[in-house]
């Protein structure tokens, strides 16, 4: 029943109890719209294609995301082992964790596996050569990453860069399989931050930029 009709039963309803010899004539049962017509039928949306997903569709799809850059580090000195990653999350503050991602098969998980912890160092802008010299298969291990990052030996025995935009040490709290990588949670225990304005290197696209400088906030 339209909402119209509703208002005219009622009225008949008031009218035949005030006089129970008068006759009432209803009201006429006229249809009210809900809505408007063009809100009734919306213009149907354009759904973008989709593909099967595959390896090179997912990527391309997930460089849309831009990301930091960081270098995850087990070790110091002589055991010092350093790796690029992209792959940094906050996922508690109660307590502090964070989660990294790294190849199941690589030569960071055991490492990490076996000593219980490791450190985080977000990169700067500035730092956009140490990202691509740790992503190399032949990058440097030992005191020759220490001299390369100017490394500092953190409270857990792990590199730390006191250069980077910030970075955290962490006990390892956790780790799950996830297909081809393994996923490392960090209780973190230790952290630092760079005493100038933030400026860090941002991966988008498949390649290295930073974020627009904000002129106003620089003035």
């Amino acid at each position: 029943m339209t909402e119209a009709a509703t208002t005219s039963a009622t009225a008949t309803a008031v009218l035949t109890a005030r006089s129970a010899t008068a006759s009432a004539t209803p009201l006429s049962d006229t249809h009210v719209p809900d809505t408007h017509p063009s809100e009734a039928h919306p213009a149907a949306i354009r759904v973008p294609e989709t593909r099967v997903p595959d390896t090179a569709a997912f990527r391309a799809a997930m460089g849309r995301f831009p990301t930091g850059v960081t270098l995850l580090t087990q070790g110091s000195d002589e055991t010092t082992s350093v790796i690029t990653l992209n792959s940094l999350t906050s996922v508690s503050l109660d307590p502090l964790l964070i989660l990294v991602s790294v190849k199941a098969d690589g030569r960071m998980r055991p490492r990490v596996a076996r000593s219980g912890s490791f450190a985080v160092n977000v990169l700067s802008r500035h730092q956009q050569d140490l990202a691509q010299e740790f992503c190399r298969p032949d990058r440097p291990a030992g005191p020759a990453a220490m001299a390369r990052l100017r490394a500092a030996r953190g409270v857990l025995g792990n590199a730390v860069v006191p250069a980077a935009e910030a970075y955290f040490e962490c006990v390892l709290e956790a780790e799950y399989a996830a297909g081809d990588h393994t996923l490392l949670v960090g209780r973190v225990v230790a952290l630092g931050a760079g005493d100038a304005g933030p400026d860090p290197l941002v991966f988008h696209q498949g390649g290295f930029t930073r974020l627009p400088l904000d002129t106003a906030a620089s003035a």
